[in-house]
């Protein structure tokens, strides 16, 4: 795939690196672009969301089409969400974001970049797009009750895993939303509880940067984690650069 050298790699290894184990043992193929152009091979659009969503509130329903414009199967295809509030103080355990697999809701866990942006990718095994095909994937997100009033823009990249690697292969339209000054329903999601009270367990939940230097990586743990904390900055960067 043909893509700007030096914005691919950052969010390439970002997601690599964030995503959980692939469960297949090989490779996916490449999903290259259209007579080998610039242009991403996967046509992204976010669309259906409300303007407006309450601290404590319900959760709000949106989606994701992902258009596969090659002639080859795109497989092991994860979208990489970043959310960028205006007053910069949207926390990490805030958004409850949740896109839906087999009919289940699985939970996307959000990292902090030093811009206070919010970047979280979509685990499992990836989404699976065929030539010409259009894969929709409904996302549903709710706010905490100490989320402030602010204006935030939710974007998405997306990502073609390839083992220890990956190709920026997608890039969506931005969603822009308000969160309200109001308390939000009675049975909204309160600050520091997980969405129906089920937390991120096994391949559903990302791994923390401090988590990575926990895991059987031997010496080079810490120098993984930091590495991580650095692409995650480097990621939510390229992506806004992309986008301007």
């Amino acid at each position: 795939m043909r893509l700007f050298p030096s914005l691919a790699l950052p969010l390439a290894a970002t997601a690599a690196l964030l995503l959980a184990p692939p469960t297949p043992a090989h490779a996916a193929p490449v999903c290259d672009s259209p007579d080998n152009s610039r242009a991403f091979p996967l046509t992204t659009r976010i669309h259906g969301g409300p303007a407006t969503y309450a601290p404590g509130g319900g959760y709000g329903t949106w989606k994701l089409d992902l258009t596969n414009t090659t002639t080859r199967t795109c497989t092991a295809v994860h979208p990489v969400v970043v959310l960028v509030d205006k007053e910069r103080a949207l926390k990490a355990s805030q958004p409850r974001l949740e896109f839906y697999e087999g009919g289940r809701p699985r939970p996307v866990r959000f990292e902090t970049t030093d811009e206070d942006e919010l970047v979280g990718a979509f685990g499992g095994a990836g989404l699976t797009v065929g030539p010409g095909r259009t894969v929709t994937v409904k996302v549903r997100l709710a706010l905490t009750s100490d989320a402030v009033p602010n204006q935030v823009t939710v974007n998405a990249a997306v990502v073609q895993r390839h083992d220890d690697d990956g190709d920026w292969v997608g890039q969506s339209n931005d969603y822009r939303f308000a969160v309200a000054d109001d308390t939000g329903t009675d049975t909204g999601i309160e600050a520091g509880t997980d969405p129906e009270s089920r937390p991120a367990t096994g391949d559903d939940r990302l791994p923390s940067v401090e988590e990575l230097a926990r895991t059987g990586l031997g010496p080079a743990g810490p120098a993984v984690a930091a590495t991580v904390a650095l692409l995650l900055t480097g990621a939510a960067l390229l992506v806004s650069r992309r986008r301007r």
